[in-house]
């Protein structure tokens, strides 16, 4: 019971592996490990000695070190600027679908219902589109199985949110890892590795 483990929701977990410090010869790139485990379906698993499932996928991928850290950097600034865009936005209210104020208006649904702003879909400029799609064509060719064949992206394959950038920025961090649930960001990702 103690080993168990649950996901009531699809989800992906992500986890990194840093080596030894031990210095790599002069002709090869330090690279890092990277853990990745996910489920298609809600699992719960009660005994890790007779469980099978269909739905649970795990793996793992080889990444150089210099490409996670430029790619952390470049997550961070496509960040800073979709912030700098909802700023921008004249208020919350009009990114929300209008049938949506009205129904919490009627309904008075409790504030756990109301989308938060960082779930709310981002309108990109054309500059911060092409830095995303950036971005998301450098994560493409990191993730795949056979990143030569990886084309550059020419349109966003998820709904670009503050949650979701900050979702893949956490993906990236070395230190922590994440766990990013069902939606668009997920779905793209698990195609990405299958």
């Amino acid at each position: 019971e103690s080993r168990a483990a649950s996901a009531s929701n699809k989800e992906i977990n992500i986890q990194w592996y840093i080596p030894s410090v031990a210095k790599p010869s002069n002709n090869t790139e330090t690279k890092v490990l990277l853990l990745y485990a996910y489920n298609t379906n809600p699992v719960k698993i009660s005994n890790i000695k007779i469980f099978s499932s269909m739905s649970v996928f795990s793996g793992h991928l080889w990444i150089p070190l210099a490409r996670i850290t430029s790619l952390r950097e470049k997550l961070s600034d496509l960040k800073e600027q979709v912030e700098i865009l909802m700023q921008g936005s004249k208020s919350f209210s009009t990114s929300v679908p209008r049938s949506f104020l009205e129904q919490s208006e009627t309904l008075k649904i409790s504030p756990s219902n109301k989308p938060k702003m960082s779930d709310v879909k981002v309108d990109l400029d054309e500059k911060t589109e092409e830095i995303a799609k950036r971005c998301l064509s450098e994560v493409k060719a990191l993730l795949s199985d056979v990143p030569a064949l990886s084309l550059p992206l020419t349109k966003i394959p998820f709904d670009v949110t503050l949650q979701s950038i900050t979702n893949l920025e956490d993906m990236f961090d070395l230190a922590n890892g994440c766990i990013v649930t069902e939606g668009s960001l997920f779905n793209w990702i698990i195609s990405l590795l299958h």
